[in-house]
């Protein structure tokens, strides 16, 4: 069963709800300066092209990580590396990483893949590549094995997730906080998968949110418009999910005359000065908080659609650097500390 609206529109004071659970915005202040927090899609290499199977358990791109780490050491950046499980059992996969996490260079969360992370009691779908499109016990059984290899592995309980194609589901942050994980990077702002038997995530923004509870912290991607027109984005959303400017696909028309872009910070796909622009947009916004985010494999040319030679991969490179520069330097930001990102430090009651 494909993944109902994930939203409905709404809420006191700008709470949205997720799945039926109410999100507490927690934004940093606009007098606080920017962070910047690094999350790694850290994962099998398979071609994104062909179909779901339980046989893409390749890892050798792991041996490749510090191409960005030392990135990242060099601006004092740990990144939060989300593991699946073909990475978090396998000697060749978790090894490199482990080496990482040794030296204090980053922290580990859990990345669910159903295709690749047993039990494997439902066929392989598109439909099912989403984990929360799964039965709630099927979703929380998978999770517990993913769970049990990053603890036989690398010796930690995980505290951080992002599920695989940001599948999140009605029951999945009711399971995260039954497994002690207090942190969720499955939101992509904006997006509506349900093309693709995803979620949508139109009503929510590039801002942190909390549960009412408080035990849960939900920690979107960096995504959002550039563009002359971003800062009417409200306005201009509504008209164009509307059949009419669908049906005249105003919105392809707004992007490619370069007034109302959508982009997501990520060295994937964009271009450095795009990725630029959507800082200093957001940040002439009010927006503190930044998240940037790219998959594993990629740091090996040949694995993802974003980096097939050479040169690819010095550009991905490239911009992985350039947002770094941008935001420990001319925002004037600093490197986040993952476990800042925990739901009693972001969203303190009271």
């Amino acid at each position: 069963m494909a993944l109902a609206a994930a939203h409905s529109p709404g809420g006191p004071a700008g709470v949205v709800p997720l799945f039926g659970t109410p999100l507490h915005p927690c934004p940093l202040p606009p007098a606080s300066p920017a962070v910047l927090y690094v999350v790694v899609d850290t994962e099998a290499e398979f071609d994104w092209s062909k179909p779901f199977a339980h046989d893409l358990v390749g890892v050798t791109a792991m041996a490749a990580q510090e191409r960005a780490q030392v990135i990242f050491d060099r601006f004092g950046i740990r990144p939060v590396y989300v593991v699946d499980y073909p990475v978090a059992s396998q000697q060749e996969g978790f090894a490199p990483l482990r080496a990482i996490h040794a030296r204090g260079g980053c922290e580990i969360g859990a990345h669910l893949h159903p295709w690749t992370n047993p039990p494997f009691d439902e066929p392989v779908s598109l439909v099912n590549s989403y984990p929360g499109n799964l039965p709630a016990a099927a979703e929380e059984a998978k999770l517990t094995v993913l769970l049990e290899a990053i603890q036989a592995s690398f010796g930690i309980a995980a505290r951080f997730y992002k599920s695989g194609r940001f599948g999140i589901g009605p029951h999945t942050l009711a399971m995260l906080g039954r497994h002690g994980i207090s942190v969720d990077f499955s939101v992509l702002p904006g997006a509506d998968l349900r093309a693709n038997s995803g979620p949508d995530f139109r009503a929510l923004r590039p801002v942190a949110y909390g549960t009412a509870d408080r035990r849960i912290a939900v920690v979107p991607m960096t995504r959002d418009h550039i563009g002359p027109l971003a800062g009417q984005q409200a306005l201009l959303g509504r008209w164009l999910d509307r059949p009419a400017a669908q049906w005249l696909r105003a919105r392809g028309i707004l992007s490619r005359l370069h007034l109302f872009n959508k982009v997501a910070l990520t060295p994937e796909g964009t271009t450095t000065a795009e990725l630029l622009a959507l800082l200093n947009s957001l940040h002439r916004r009010g927006v503190r908080q930044f998240v940037m985010s790219y998959h594993s494999p990629s740091l090996v040319p040949g694995h993802t659609p974003y980096v097939r030679s050479d040169a690819d991969l010095a550009g991905l490179l490239e911009r992985i650097e350039a947002v770094c520069r941008h935001v420990l330097g001319p925002l004037g930001g600093r490197a986040g500390e993952p476990f800042d990102l925990l739901p009693e430090r972001l969203c303190p009651a009271g």
